[in-house]
């Protein structure tokens, strides 16, 4: 059966075409499905021919040619038909004008040449024709849209080219997460790079606290076992070489009378304030070198003679003189705004003419107290109470009064000056303003504290009395009145019998010695002992022993009491003389 070539747009891959029955031949005749167009191109890439139709029985039926059609199709006879109404190149070796001449020599896709000149007939050659395989009828055949959209253009498709991949989606994605990837472990570092300076500064910051706190610490004596100038708590810097401002008040109470006298001591080598309150029966030496006591000496010698007697007997150096009478009392407090302290006793009003009103000045912690109210209660003294329970108020109102002076000096000295008051000539109103304002800084920072200087019966110190005030605090050598014609002995009782200590006192009283009380010591000495410190006092030392009746062989040198010459234990050999 030959085959037949459809010239109509079958050679284009376009369709879908449908069979519409069989020509006389018995050939199958198709007929295009009218919803698509067939494009319009000479040229097919995938092999089919155009514009040939082969009949090897010319006759018959033939289907109908393409407008776009090369040239007719050959008849029986092999003869030519006229060409297509176009110039076009003919892939299959007609000439453009469709003459059927072929001067120029035609392209075969197939790679044959054909020669210029008339092509032979079919009789004399039969032409061969690559024939596609035609579309299975159920099969439409593809089209591309660019062919759909111009079919001017020629049919190129991807299978013919090698392309670059292009990045898709993905790529981008994963370019996006490099990035964010990146500029996260950045974030990171640099984080970490932060947080190391915040740590280092931190560190530095620290070691300069510390350091700081360390050198303040040294300064202020305080690192222990370390010594320094700047001082400390007494133990770093030896008692005798600190230095102090020293400054005594005497209290006068216009009023009812009476005076009460306290020192005023700065220590400007610990950092440290204290108010040194003086019992008025503490013994001191007169003028004529008679036994008198504070509170007389406040009375008849006045301020300049009772300071001297009292470096004389504490070993200290006064610098001034404040004589504060209640009146200007009343007035300091009311010009610092009164004061707040935790009173002891319930004080009733003085100006009152009924007993049994409610009282100025009421029992409990954290009183403010006016200045009327601070004078009530730092002269009150009740009914059976000892002189040192009045000194200790006076002590309270001191030192809430410097909890509320004016920490800087011409503050202060404004507010001295306010008061009006005649001063001692060796303290001016600026001085005793500077004074107080160093004090005022120490009450407001905690490092000031009030001591109470305790006195025997007689007004005479004791060993202990000079260890913890006159020497730690004051700085001095307590010494009793005409110590500087007699030896100064200081006896502990050791013997376990009370009374022993007060023979050994009348005894050595009797022989010229200054007697200075030891105390009791708590468990009782076999032997006594006499102990001098400087070899100056070896022969006082064992005229000590002779007087009272001790043997040579207790004489010994080692530590003596503050204040005294000779220290005596008393064991239980000694046997005190019969009265």
């Amino acid at each position: 059966m030959n085959d037949r070539y459809d010239t109509g747009d079958a050679g284009y891959g376009a369709g879908p075409y449908e069979l519409v029955g069989y020509d006389e031949y018995g050939q199958p005749v198709y007929r295009q499905v009218p919803a698509q167009q067939a494009p319009q191109s000479t040229y097919d890439s995938y092999g089919r021919q155009q514009g040939y139709g082969y009949d090897p029985y010319a006759t018959g039926t033939q289907p109908q040619a393409s407008p776009y059609d090369s040239a007719q199709q050959p008849s029986a006879y092999g003869t030519y038909g006229s060409q297509a109404p176009y110039d076009a190149y003919d892939p299959y070796g007609t000439d453009a004008h469709g003459t059927g001449n072929h001067d120029a020599a035609a392209y075969d896709p197939y790679g044959r040449t054909a020669a210029g000149g008339q092509q032979p007939r079919a009789a004399e050659q039969t032409a061969h024709i690559p024939q596609q395989p035609r579309p299975a009828e159920d099969t439409p055949v593809p089209e591309t849209a660019e062919r759909q959209a111009d079919p001017d253009e020629p049919d190129y498709r991807t299978e013919q080219f090698a392309f670059v991949e292009e990045p898709d989606g993905d790529s981008e994605d994963v370019i996006d997460w490099l990035k964010f990837t990146e500029n996260r472990t950045e974030r990171r570092e640099e984080a970490r790079r932060r947080a190391r300076s915040r740590i280092i500064a931190l560190l530095v910051v620290v070691a300069l606290v510390v350091a700081g706190g360390a050198g303040y610490l040294w300064y202020a004596g305080k690192l222990p076992g370390l010594s320094s100038s700047g001082g400390g708590d007494g133990t770093a810097t030896p008692a005798a070489a600190q230095k102090r401002d020293v400054i005594v008040v005497h209290l006068h109470n216009t009023g009812k009378g009476g005076t009460s006298t306290a020192l005023l001591v700065d220590n400007t080598t610990t950092k440290q304030g204290t108010t040194v309150l003086l019992p008025n029966s503490l013994a001191l030496s007169g003028d004529d070198g008679s036994t008198t006591t504070l509170a007389k000496s406040v009375d008849d010698d006045g301020s300049s003679g009772t300071r001297d007697q009292l470096d004389t007997v504490l070993g200290t150096d006064i610098q001034g003189t404040w004589r504060l009478d209640t009146p200007y009392l009343q007035n300091l407090v009311d010009l610092v705004g009164s004061i707040d302290i935790d009173t002891n006793a319930d004080v009733p009003d003085p100006d009152a003419k009924k007993k049994g009103t409610s009282p100025l000045v009421h029992k409990g912690s954290g009183q403010t107290l006016s200045g009327k109210m601070a004078v009530a209660y730092a002269t009150y003294r009740a009914s059976g109470e000892s002189q040192n329970a009045q000194l200790e108020r006076f002590g309270q109102v001191i030192q809430a009064v410097m909890r509320k002076m004016p920490s800087e000096s011409s503050s202060a000295t404004t507010t001295v000056q306010t008061l009006a008051q005649i001063l001692d000539p060796s303290l001016t109103d600026k001085d005793l303003g500077a004074f107080l304002a160093k004090l005022a800084d120490l009450a407001k920072s905690g490092d000031y504290r009030t001591a109470l200087l305790p006195v025997q019966g007689d007004g005479t110190l004791t060993a202990a009395t000079s260890d913890s005030v006159v020497k730690d605090i004051l700085g001095g050598a307590a010494r009793s009145p005409g110590a500087d014609s007699a030896v100064r002995v200081s006896v502990q009782n050791a013997t376990g019998v009370k009374d022993n200590g007060e023979k050994a006192r009348v005894v050595l009283l009797n022989g010229g010695f200054t007697f200075r009380e030891g105390g009791t010591a708590s468990g009782t000495r076999a032997t006594s002992k006499v102990v001098y410190s400087d070899a100056a006092h070896k022969a006082d030392a064992a005229e000590v022993a002779k007087t009272l009746s001790l043997p040579a062989g207790s004489v010994a040198k080692g530590t003596v009491s503050s204040g005294a010459d000779v220290s005596v234990v008393l064991g239980a050999d000694y046997k005190p003389a019969a009265s």
